[in-house]
């Protein structure tokens, strides 16, 4: 993670010098006077059209050879080269605008010997995910051709946005953490035997998302405290429920944890699962959008739904059948309740192992995950989720896709010399 105190991003631009020659005979104008005065101007618009989404007046000052380069670092992949006034308005003020509702409030211009204007300031607002403070200093260098802004280089406090998605906690029902690119995510209602209430719906959904927003994650474990896993949804909240009001209850708890088990299932890294006690309902969700799933000796399986009366959520009517064919799921959906040995011999668990020794062996598992190839673990996640719904010719014409695309990465062409060399590959996830 990049993370600049604001006079090393000062002293990072001044080093970094011209990035790009403006002039026709290539040299980089140096404007005087009123020029100089027309420029400052033109910066203060761009940031007046950013904070109030003119779309009409960034249009009119950018060139049509508009190219910004912002800070390596920044969440959901945002540092990088965007080349085109589109470009640098949907790609990167857009995706900014998605996730944060940040503004970017200039405090300095001062013009640099080569021609540029630095201007220094704060990034404020918040997180859209976590909720979280932004508060972050930037400095932009611009620089200006026919009158427009024909460039702008950000550097910015990289961390301070990551922290803006993950505020010191916020979460009530799980506990999260990230060690060395290996989140763990941990149920914590084990009172309850880590019931999902609409608490830990929205808890799971916030962590989904902090994941998918985390730069160099590379391996998730999902755990549970506690006697279980989760016996699934919280029957208690339905209990208490007035009839009427049951529907609306479902749904508005289910939403969140749905799209929560979406992203699981879409991050571009390995997700094991290591669940013990029992594991019930929508709570086998988790276990489905896993990699690797272990249980403990002992564990037990049931969907529970028709117990309620109920039809099911957690992605049981898709991931069921898939996994241990129609008829064991149907089995499962009408009351078959499996311990561990059945689970893995049915196709739905990857191992069984001691119990004393599950969180050991998932956390040997998940840091081996972690140190491979995650470019390829993500292309095959993809492969495989979209296998059942494509074509024998789709899906080889995906192969080709994902192969070059795994083969342009630097942990191919290392991978492919250490074999040769009959040594180990370092894989970096690039």
């Amino acid at each position: 993670m990049v993370n600049y105190s604001f006079k090393s991003i000062l002293k990072e631009l001044m080093r970094a010098g011209p990035t790009m020659n403006v002039d026709k005979d290539g040299s980089r104008a140096v404007l005087q006077g009123d020029e100089r005065t027309a420029a400052k101007d033109l910066a203060a618009t761009l940031y007046d059209a950013l904070a109030t989404g003119d779309r009409e007046r960034l249009d009119a000052i950018l060139h049509p050879r508009f190219e910004g380069r912002t800070t390596e670092g920044m969440p959901f992949e945002l540092g990088g080269v965007y080349q085109g006034p589109d470009a640098m308005r949907r790609d990167f003020w857009g995706r900014i605008a998605k996730y944060y509702t940040a503004r970017a409030e200039p405090t300095r211009f001062n013009w640099l010997d080569d021609g540029r204007l630095a201007v220094s300031g704060r990034y404020t607002g918040t997180a859209r995910v976590g909720h979280g403070v932004l508060d972050a200093e930037f400095v932009h260098l611009l620089t200006f051709s026919d009158g427009r802004i024909v460039e702008l280089v950000q550097l910015t406090d990289s961390e301070q946005w990551h922290k803006a998605l993950t505020p010191e906690s916020g979460l009530r029902t799980v506990e999260f953490s990230v060690t060395d690119g290996i989140a763990v995510l941990r149920l914590n209602r084990p009172r309850q035997r880590n019931a999902i209430d609409q608490t830990m719906a929205d808890d799971l959904y916030e962590v989904a998302q902090r994941c998918a927003a985390l730069v160099g994650l590379r391996a998730l474990l999902i755990v549970g405290n506690g006697p279980a896993f989760t016996v699934g949804g919280d029957i208690t909240v339905f209990a208490d429920t007035e009839p009427g009001d049951l529907s609306t209850t479902l749904r508005r708890m289910v939403t969140p944890f749905h799209e929560a088990l979406r992203i699981f299932a879409e991050l571009p890294i390995p997700v094991v699962s290591a669940v013990h006690g029992s594991v019930g309902g929508g709570g086998l969700g988790l276990v489905y959008c896993s990699d690797v799933a272990l249980a403990a000796e002992g564990t037990k399986f049931a969907t529970g739904f028709t117990t309620l009366g109920l039809s099911g959520d957690g992605g049981t009517s898709w991931y069921l059948p898939r996994l241990v064919g129609l008829r064991r799921a149907q089995e499962l959906y009408l009351g078959r309740v499996l311990d561990a040995v059945e689970a893995k011999e049915w196709g739905l668990i990857s191992d069984v192992v001691d119990a004393s020794e599950l969180e050991t062996t998932a956390l040997s598992r998940v840091e081996a995950l972690a140190a491979g190839p995650t470019r390829a673990y993500a292309e095959i996640r993809g492969l495989l989720r979209s296998a059942d719904s494509s074509t024998l010719p789709e899906q080889l014409s995906a192969e080709i896709d994902a192969l070059a695309r795994t083969g342009a990465t630097v942990d191919a062409a290392r991978a492919v010399r250490t074999f040769i060399a009959k040594s180990a590959p370092a894989f970096e996830g690039r």
